[in-house]
């Protein structure tokens, strides 16, 4: 085995056929990190010349001349062939201490336990405790899921071998039935361009004001879209209703039942349906009168619902960021905007659709347990990765630690 620097080109078809690949790790996300000062390496293990082992290496000055390197989603190998991993570890550190770095952090995209669609450890599934053992025996630290850097938790649905009817099937009804009620409803789910990004930042920018996260800036999403989008691996949707449309097809509701509402005989048995049949007109008529209202106060027909961005590189459809205005939550557009990638996927071969970050310990019914409520209505299964981890590179590391721990 040989420890080498690898071209760009190297790496990416190294990359492109690994089953640990994510957007993460791809060469494009260096382009993103430049911008923020960070160098980029691409090491890896050859073997007989042929590349078995690759990681992308990013690296940011910190303190007196000191470099922090990270590893998004690295390493790129199997890393259940303990020598190889060992291997791959020592020669980072000798690198990137010639490099001046003072700690390495990595999170691979690996899980740790398999889990089912409860949170509960799968008996007899995906384990791989004894590679956590394995980086911890190797000087590695985990670092708290609070200061992660991404998401260690994740809800997704597997497509192969499935059909649309299928996975409509496994759905819980409840989400099944308001997917059909917006698909009836005239909500039109429309891919933007680049020059439209600003309405999908101004959606996210009101949805993080209201759930106290912070926003990216517009610059963030113009910059995936110009790495990505010629690829097809990334895309931005917008949901609008035309609200004269909603109001006309709620009108053809109210006739449907008012007839059915007539042709009912005065009989008692016919009691319990006419009530139904009442209430749902009532109901109905609500919704027409508040959509008549939107349309006097916004002046216009059309309106803006929610937004959402997808990652699209194989083998996964990633819902990696969304938000909503929430005067308009009650249209529940974000359902449709699942509905048609996962249909997407479907079509186009994916492996998986994932809904992505959810909180930890779902079974323990965390802060937030409604987002993931909301992904489990499509079925699927939460995964948990085996988290983040720091190696101390030099005595800095330390030190580095307890100048961040006073400050704090």
């Amino acid at each position: 085995m040989e420890f080498v620097e690898l071209t760009e080109k190297e790496y990416e078809k190294y990359w492109k056929n690994h089953p640990l690949k994510t957007f993460l790790s791809a060469p494009e996300i260096s382009e993103l990190r430049k911008k923020s000062n960070w160098d980029t390496y691409y090491v890896g293990v050859k073997e007989d010349k042929k590349v078995i082992a690759a990681t992308m290496l990013l690296a940011h000055k910190r303190h007196f001349g000191k470099y922090e390197f990270y590893s998004p989603r690295g390493y790129l190998l199997d890393f259940n062939n303990k020598k190889l991993v060992d291997y791959f570890t020592n020669e980072l550190k000798i690198f990137i201490k010639a490099k001046k770095g003072y700690i390495f952090r990595v999170d691979p995209y690996l899980i740790y336990k398999e889990r089912d669609i409860d949170g509960n450890i799968v008996e007899g599934g995906v384990d791989n405790s004894k590679v956590v053992d394995n980086l911890y025996k190797l000087g590695f630290k985990k670092v708290p899921i609070e200061n992660m850097e991404q998401v260690g938790w994740m809800f997704s649905l597997g497509l192969e071998g499935k059909n649309e009817e299928q996975i409509m099937k496994e759905m819980k009804s409840s989400t099944r039935n308001k997917i059909r009620k917006i698909e009836k409803s005239g909500i039109e789910v429309n891919e933007i361009g680049y020059e439209d990004l600003d309405r999908f930042q101004s959606i996210m920018e009101e949805t993080s004001k209201r759930k106290g996260f912070s926003n990216r800036k517009l610059s963030y999403y113009q910059d995936m879209y110009k790495l990505f989008h010629d690829k097809d691996e990334v895309k931005f949707f917008i949901t609008e209703l035309d609200l004269k449309k909603y109001i006309s097809n709620l009108e053809k509701d109210i006739k449907e039942r008012e007839d059915k509402l007539n042709s009912l005989s005065d009989a008692k048995y016919n009691d319990g349906a006419k009530k139904n049949l009442t209430n749902e007109i009532n109901s109905i008529t609500k919704r027409i009168d508040d959509a008549k209202s939107i349309i006097d106060e916004k002046k216009t027909n059309i309106i803006t619902l929610s937004g959402s961005m997808f990652m699209l590189i194989q083998p996964e459809v990633i819902y990696l960021s969304s938000g909503n205005y929430e005067e308009f939550l009650k249209f529940d557009s974000q359902y449709l905007i699942q509905w048609n990638l996962i249909k997407y996927g479907i079509e186009h071969g994916f492996k998986k659709h994932n809904f992505y970050g959810i909180p930890a310990n779902i079974n323990e019914h965390p802060k937030d347990y409604g987002i993931y409520e909301f992904k489990r209505g499509f079925n699927g299964y939460v995964e948990e990765l085996i988290g983040e981890f720091e190696l101390p590179i030099t005595w800095h590391y330390n030190l580095f630690k307890l100048i961040h721990k006073i400050k704090k």
